[in-house]
């Protein structure tokens, strides 16, 4: 089990609506709670978040790196981190 520090909690209630067309947390043990069942993943950097994608067999082949950022499952976190939460 991850533990989610403040920074991932925050962005992921601020942006969840990128992912969701509804709300799935409104408090920050709520954010804990989701991000925890659907097994999220905090990323120290681009090259993770690629490493991450092949793991899970998404063929990101072809999509340059904004693309990959751009996608709705994946949270730019201040810090320079990144949070891929699967919808």
């Amino acid at each position: 089990m991850y533990d989610y520090d403040e920074e991932v909690l925050e962005v992921f209630l601020k942006k969840q609506g990128q992912l969701f067309s509804e709300p799935v947390a409104e408090t920050l043990e709520e954010a804990e709670e989701f991000l925890e069942d659907s097994m999220a993943v905090v990323c120290k950097n681009l090259r993770e978040v690629k490493e991450y994608f092949d793991e899970t067999g998404a063929d990101i082949s072809g999509m340059s790196d904004d693309e990959i950022l751009e996608a709705c499952e994946v949270f730019e976190l201040p810090s320079g981190r990144f949070l891929i939460v699967e919808g």
